[in-house]
């Protein structure tokens, strides 16, 4: 992966960018319910850097890149999980992964999203429609990955992630996912927050967190300013005795290298590739879907791929 260099071209300018973007693990009242908490300014400006993204496709994507980093808190080891939404409208679909190391990648399917007159807000269901949201967990001690699937009631991606855990894992949630952007179009903050109930949880407290949570100051706006995610949820729920577990960095990263995206004209047929050596365009330039990175292939690189696949042509 190659990213843009955003935030300076020097090793300790982006560790200081990057001390900002972490992921915070908490419970609330005594264990009764899980919570997650990210900033992911950093994050979701990179992933609109190198997949040269306007403000709708940012707003869409990086709201889904929060999301999948907030779901990705208790995966282990190598375990990662891939959310897929599928869609009627402009958008048509997106797709985000996350593993274990708080690492998010992903892509829309249409970039621009078309759009017929300007946003009047953020509200984003007249461009998702009907669809489905897939979610997928590939976890290192299972033989086999797992898949939810559900249908698309809000065109809303943090309440279409609650529904999905209230229908497929039945544990209620609520997603607070949010973007901040300033004047003149730039991202100046970008935080999520979930929270699950555990089992003991009394209906009182899941109706005051409810309520909370519908009234959450702003995290883009929040981070923006500089607080700080931990900060944020002692303010917030300080009446329910937050009690900080684990955190960990967050990050826009995909590690795909050119064999990988070389691997994949491997998979192309006989006749595809016989065209792409006898008509080129060379050198042949393959993008990685996730980042946006560009890989350069020359003539005698396809050829041995032709070669090794098709021996005796």
């Amino acid at each position: 992966m190659e990213k843009k260099k955003i935030y300076g071209d020097t090793l300790k300018e982006q560790l200081i960018a990057s001390a900002k973007d972490r992921l915070y693990n908490f419970l609330l009242a005594g264990g009764s319910i899980r919570g997650v908490i990210l900033s992911g300014t950093k994050m979701v400006n990179e992933m609109r850097s190198n997949h040269d993204l306007g403000i709708l496709e940012t707003l869409v994507l990086g709201r889904a890149y929060l999301g999948a980093g907030l779901m990705s808190a208790d995966l282990k080891s190598d375990d990662r999980i891939s959310l897929k939404f599928d869609c009627s409208g402009p958008i048509k679909g997106l797709t985000v992964e996350a593993n274990a190391f708080a690492e998010v990648r992903g892509f829309l399917k249409k970039v621009p999203i078309p759009i017929e007159k300007p946003m009047e807000n953020f509200d984003l269901s007249p461009f998702f429609g009907t669809g489905f949201l897939s979610v997928t967990k590939y976890l290192q001690d299972a033989k086999h990955p797992f898949t939810g699937r559900v249908a698309l009631e809000y065109g809303n991606i943090a309440m279409d992630l609650a529904n999905y855990y209230l229908i497929s894992e039945q544990i209620p949630a609520a997603f607070n996912l949010s973007i901040k952007f300033d004047t003149k179009g730039n991202v100046s903050g970008a935080g999520g927050l979930m929270l699950q109930a555990m089992p003991e949880a009394q209906d009182h407290l899941l109706s005051d967190l409810e309520a909370k949570v519908s009234n959450l100051p702003s995290l883009g706006i929040a981070f923006a300013g500089d607080q700080d995610p931990e900060s944020f949820v002692r303010d917030v729920f300080k009446n329910h005795t937050p009690e900080f577990l684990a955190n960990r960095r967050m990050e826009f990263m995909c590690h795909c290298n050119p064999a990988k995206v070389r691997s994949l004209l491997t998979l192309l047929p006989y006749e595809d590739l016989k065209d792409i050596l006898a008509n080129g365009p060379f050198p042949l330039q393959m993008r990685c879907h996730y980042c946006n990175t560009a890989f350069e292939f020359s003539k005698a690189d396809v050829n041995q791929v032709y070669a090794k696949r098709f021996p005796n042509n």
